[in-house]
């Protein structure tokens, strides 16, 4: 059933006038009354009574008009829900983050996105790097807050800098390094370390463990925790020392003490990260909130 001669047999039933209806569509009765009787002859039932002054509904009638009420509502409705998902206001966004580098700034972001899209469904998921890698492979979620991607696959994706990081080294309080703010790498030499699992964070790992090599040995790693809490929680209770981003003050850090590295200029960046090929106008909208708060971001995260 063609949905403009449901309105012309719907349009007549409310006013119970083939003229009237003709009317109100802005056409000829004549049209009117072509889309009437080709819809009962395609029904195979009468839909109207007609006489030379009335024009009475039938039962079969009355239930066509109650099914064809809900097709033009329903037909409305897509053509509304198209558009807006078409502008984004509609749909669902799925993103990933690390939970030490966005702690602090991911509910703001999202709370200032619902407010502009409230229809829209967000789910936020914690995942290491590595694991947002392999879900933006299989599409598993549409945005990542990560390190920067594998020169493999850094092409597939739209990459931008949030804020970046640094190295720094952490120590329990009751250390003996415990009260100095800044100090060389080299000093750590005979210290027991815990550095974050290398393959939950790749990049990072190498890094550290380049680094001690540049300073002149290699690490005794003690533990490889899979979580940055735990590996704050571990210095806190003496098991040893770490190197790790300086964002990871902002997790649980009582007991612990951040010490600059006066010989390291690694740079630590966090990305948002979504495929280039994704057509779904709510990731870029997302997208465009978070690098609009990228100044403030940049600020919180890089104070002490």
């Amino acid at each position: 059933m063609d949905i403009k001669i449901l309105k012309s047999f719907i349009s007549v039933a409310k006013h119970k006038s083939f003229s009237a209806a003709a009317r109100e569509l802005h056409t000829v009765q004549p049209a009117i009354s072509r889309h009437v009787s080709g819809l009962e002859a395609e029904l195979g039932v009468s839909l109207f009574v007609r006489n030379s002054r009335d024009v009475v509904i039938t039962e079969a009638g009355e239930q066509l008009l109650n099914d064809a009420n809900k097709i033009i509502a329903l037909t409305d409705q897509a053509t509304t829900n198209v558009k807006r998902a078409h502008i984004g206001q509609i749909g669902s966004l799925t993103i990933a983050h690390l939970s030490s580098a966005c702690l602090t700034f991911m509910a703001a972001i999202v709370r200032s996105y619902k407010e502009k899209y409230p229809n829209v469904h967000v789910t936020l998921i914690e995942m290491t790097a590595t694991e947002q890698i392999e879900a933006l492979k299989n599409e598993r979620i549409d945005i990542a807050f990560s390190r920067p991607l594998p020169v493999s696959i850094v092409d597939e994706y739209f990459s931008h800098c949030i804020y970046v990081d640094s190295l720094v080294a952490i120590v329990n309080t009751n250390h003996t390094l415990a009260t100095t703010d800044s100090i060389d790498l080299a000093i750590f030499k005979n210290e027991q370390f815990i550095i974050f699992n290398r393959e939950e964070a790749l990049g990072l790992f190498d890094e550290t463990i380049m680094q001690c090599k540049k300073a002149g040995f290699s690490p005794n790693i003690i533990s490889q925790p899979r979580h940055m809490q735990t590996l704050v929680t571990e210095v806190a209770a003496g098991l040893g020392v770490a190197i790790a981003p300086y964002c990871v003050r902002k997790l649980y850090s009582a007991g612990c003490h951040f010490i600059s590295l006066n010989d390291i200029t690694t740079q630590i960046p966090v990305e948002i990260q979504f495929k280039k090929t994704l057509t779904n106008a709510a990731v870029d909208a997302f997208v465009e909130i978070a690098l609009n708060a990228r100044t403030e971001i940049q600020k919180s995260m890089t104070q002490c």
